[in-house]
Order: C-alpha cells, then structure tokens, then sequence
C-alpha cells in the first residue's frame, strides 16, 4: 500500500493540530502544521520590521525567510534560519497578524510549494503525511487519500483557547470575550480572502468535535479512511 495522505482543515481553534497529531501517532505517519509555516513567516516579518498591512513588500520579501519543520508528531517545531520559534510563533502579535500575511498571494504561493516538497520527501522516504491546515483539501493536496473539514462552535473554539492562553480557570472568562471575537474575525479573514479561503472540499469529512474528546475526534478520523487507499 502506497504511502497514506490526509489532509486535515479547519477554522482557528478547531482542534486541527491536536486531532493531526494524533491520526499521525497512531498510524505511524508524519505530521505538518501549515499553520505553524504561516506563523513563523509572520514572525519573521515582524522581527525585520515589515509592514504587514503592505502586501507588496511582503511579496518582495517572503522568498527570503528560511523555515524549516520537524514532522514528528510527538515533538513537532518549527525553525526560522535555524532558530527553534515554535514557542514564540504563538505569541499575541504573530496571531493577530498571521491572517494578513497568509492573505498574500506571493506568500501561499511559496508556503504550498513547500508543502508541496515535504510532502514528496516523505512519501519518497515510504512515510505517509498528516497535514493540516485551511487549503489542504483544496489547494495543497487535493488528492489526498482522506480529506476532513473539522469543525467546533465558535464558543466551544473560544473557550478552549481562552483556557489555553490563560493557563488557569480563573482568567478564562477575562480572555473569553475577547478571544472569541478574535477567532470569528480570523474565520472572516480566511474565508473571504481571494486566494486559497477556508472552505471545505467537495468531497471532505465533515466532523464537529464540539461535544467530543480529543480522542473520539482522532477515532473518527481513522475511522473515515477508505478501505483501499490508492
């Protein structure tokens, strides 16, 4: 059997990266966070003082950020010349910035191509990939053995990375409100965005894990593969 494909996409705060990892630690695959791609480009723009608000000079400039992945699903990172950012990728100002950046067509064309690569590499190393992200069924890999649009209401999405930002039950209501119109302005950004929006594929899964554990949702993505992948 060839080397397996799934394709995982998703609003923000959906549960992408936890349910990707898991499908990749159970099945022995490798794992990618597109996002995670996005995240370190906007940090590296950030750092080197761009205009996130000029798409050109954006354009001129992305070929010149160096990223680089680990596809271990059980310690991921992500790297920028070298540089191990995957904690500082999560920090306020990437987040609020990164759905700018991602709007760039110079941008999404350089991070599909590589996307593109790492996919190649492993399937030429006999490794089967988990990727995920918002054009992954549509744009990336649209031939990919299994392709799911997970979904989770915007409350539920909000709570979970209230609680996550603010590492403690007490200061989750404070992050709530604000953490939510966050995630709906994200979700408007990447859908109507005129290059690679969030939508689902024809031909995707459809799963809400609004009510369902982290391991139910991981089931039901094992659980949809076909039979005989091709």
């Amino acid at each position: 059997m060839p080397p397996l494909t799934i394709a995982i996409d998703g609003p923000s705060g959906s549960g992408k990266s936890s349910t990707a990892r898991g499908v990749a630690s159970r099945l022995g695959l490798r794992y990618v966070d597109t996002g995670a791609m996005y995240r370190a480009m906007t940090w590296w723009m950030l750092r080197q003082d761009m205009d996130i608000d000029d798409p050109e000079a954006m354009a001129a400039r992305c070929d010149e950020a160096v990223i680089t992945l680990r596809d271990d699903p059980e310690d991921p990172r992500v790297f920028v010349a070298g540089v191990d950012v995957s904690a500082a990728i999560r920090e306020g100002a990437v987040a609020d910035a990164v759905s700018r950046v991602a709007a760039v067509p110079r941008v999404r064309e350089r991070m599909v191509a590589q996307q593109r690569d790492l996919v190649a590499q492993a399937r030429q190393s006999g490794l089967g990939v988990v990727m995920e992200g918002r054009d992954i069924g549509t744009v990336v890999l649209p031939e990919a053995d299994l392709k799911v649009f997970l979904i989770a209401d915007a409350h539920e999405r909000a709570s979970r990375r209230a609680r996550e930002e603010a590492g403690d039950a007490g200061a989750e209501s404070a992050h709530l409100a604000r953490t939510e119109a966050n995630l709906r302005s994200r979700d408007a950004l990447d859908s109507n965005r005129a290059v690679s929006p969030l939508q689902r594929a024809s031909d995707a899964v459809l799963i809400d894990g609004t009510h369902l554990s982290l391991d139910a949702v991981v089931t039901a993505v094992i659980q949809a593969l076909p039979a005989d992948p091709q």
